[in-house]
Formats: structure tokens, C-alpha cells, sequence
């Protein structure tokens, strides 16, 4: 048995199709397909079910694959130990996010000290970070969507207060803060159903004890803003730039609290390398330094 057959039986019981396994690992499918057999011939049981060309994990493949995948990420943190303790301090991250506009500027700073790190980043939506972690395939994951799922550690590291944005000609644009009952009967612009954005937003206007009218669902927030400048309706929306824009008013609201809360999340069972242990605690330090003088 060779470690290269096992990364070769992990890749295609990822995606139980030899062909697209092939693709990814960039070799001939038949010289893949004697590879796994060769595997099997080893072990002694076969791994995959194969009917009319389709191959499925069978118990045996499936009770093997767990087994492989902890030896293989063993070996994984093993480098990286060992890496570390001779010194090698650099290392590479591995990051899943969900927005980079919080994350460009410190992530700047964090290059500036530590120039050999290396940075691989993946924007994804909550389900596809969990898959991520748990298959080792990144380190940490940056979101202010929601994430409950096993064997993860979460930690906050910046509240968001979330805006009524306005027209300058509204109503209300001249409020110090408004509450969001307050326009349940204006038209809002909002996000489609189906994204995480519009999904944080939905419990703060069931806890406001109202339905928004929708008079419009985008899947780009510089579009919300557009349509809220027009005068198509208002919006709620997070991340407000410190620039002021004469056609728009961001309102604080003061009741229900309505803020998204950015983590850094890791897997608890996953080694966690000097890099990215450093990355986390100066982001953490990052933002907490930001609220410190306002930014």
C-alpha cells in the first residue's frame, strides 16, 4: 500500500466518478482505475459498488475512507509541526469568507509584518466553509452569517451595527436613530429569499413585528444602495462607509438591536498552524484596536 493510493481512493470517493477524479488529480482515468484496484486487490473487500459504469462507496469504502482521512490529515498537521519547530515560521493560510470588505485592509497590515506568509482565499457561503473545514481543505473561515455546526470553534471578533439606508429626501432622513417599526410601511429593497444576507435580516424584522413590503430583491448590495438613491424604497444594510453620501441617510435603529456579528472559526479537531494561530490574534487584536478609537 502506497500513501499515493490513498490520496488517489480519498479523491474518488469524494467524487464517486472516476473520470472527474481523474480530471482533478491530472492523470489518465484507466491508470487512476488500476491504481483503486490495485488498493482493493491490497485490502482484500472491494471499496466501491460499480453497476453500468457508476461506482458507489460501499460499507467497506465508507468505514476505509474515515480511517484514511484521519491518517492522511495526521500527516498533514505532522508537517506542519514539525515545520514549525524547526523555525519555519511563515507557513500558509488557507482562509474561506464569506466578504472581503472588512478583510482587505488588515489583511494588508498582517502581510506588511509577516511578508512569507503565503495566502490562498475562497469566498463561500456558510455550507460550503463547514464542508471546507471539515475536509482540512482550509484553516480558518471569516463570516458574519450564521455557522452552527459540530466540532468548530467560533469567535466573535467585531459587532456591526445594521442601518436603516434612506433617501435624503425620506421622511425620517433627518432622525438621529429611528425605531424599525418605524417604516413598516415604506417599500424596501432587499435581498433575494434565498441568500444568507437576506436570512440574518429576516428575524430582525420578525422581532420589529411587521413583513416588509419587498418592492424589490437584488443579490448585490451596490445595487441596494443604487435603488434606495433613487428612491425606490429603503433598505436595511451593514458595513456603512465612513465617506458621507449626500443622497442617502444611514439611520442607527434603536429597537430591536440589529447588528451581524464577524467570526473567525476553526475546526477544534484540526491542527492549527503558528500562521494561522498568528493571523487569528492579530485580527481579533485588529478590529478590537478599530472600535477602540472609532474606525
Amino acid at each position: 500500500m502506497e500513501l499515493l493510493q490513498l490520496h488517489y481512493f480519498r479523491t474518488v470517493a469524494r467524487w464517486q466518478h472516476m473520470t472527474k477524479a481523474a480530471q482533478e488529480l491530472r492523470i489518465a482515468q484507466p491508470a487512476l482505475s488500476k491504481t483503486i484496484a490495485r488498493l482493493e486487490e491490497d485490502i482484500g473487500v472491494p471499496l466501491f459498488d460499480r453497476e453500468r459504469g457508476r461506482i458507489r462507496l460501499n460499507t467497506f469504502g465508507k468505514a476505509y475512507l474515515e480511517r484514511v482521512e484521519k491518517a492522511l490529515n495526521l500527516l498533514d498537521e505532522g508537517q506542519k509541526v514539525v515545520s514549525e519547530l524547526a523555525g519555519m515560521e511563515h507557513g500558509s493560510i488557507h482562509l474561506a469568507t464569506s466578504t472581503l470588505d472588512l478583510l482587505s485592509e488588515p489583511l494588508g497590515k498582517f502581510l506588511s509584518l509577516h511578508p512569507d506568509v503565503h495566502f490562498q482565499i475562497t469566498q463561500a457561503g456558510t455550507e460550503e466553509m463547514a464542508n471546507l473545514l471539515a475536509g482540512g481543505d482550509v484553516d480558518i473561515c471569516f463570516t458574519h452569517l450564521p455557522f452552527k455546526y459540530p466540532d468548530v470553534s467560533v469567535k466573535t471578533v467585531l459587532r456591526e451595527e445594521i442601518y436603516v439606508a434612506v433617501p435624503s429626501t425620506h421622511r425620517l432622513a433627518n432622525q438621529n436613530s429611528i425605531r424599525l417599526i418605524d417604516v413598516a410601511d415604506d417599500p424596501f429593497i432587499g435581498y433575494k429569499e434565498e441568500l444568507p444576507a437576506q436570512k440574518l435580516y429576516d428575524p430582525f424584522f420578525q422581532q420589529a413585528g411587521f413583513t416588509p413590503k419587498f418592492a424589490c430583491r437584488v443579490d448585490d448590495p451596490t445595487a441596494i444602495l443604487k435603488l434606495v438613491r433613487a428612491g425606490l424604497g429603503v433598505a436595511l444594510f451593514g458595513c456603512v462607509s465612513k465617506e458621507a453620501d449626500p443622497q442617502l441617510r444611514m439611520l442607527p435603529i434603536s429597537q430591536p438591536v440589529c447588528q451581524r456579528h464577524f467570526q473567525m472559526i476553526w475546526h477544534e479537531k484540526r491542527y492549527l498552524s503558528l500562521a494561522a494561530r498568528k493571523f487569528c490574534s492579530f485580527i481579533t487584536e485588529y478590529f478590537s484596536e478599530a472600535r477602540a478609537i472609532g474606525r
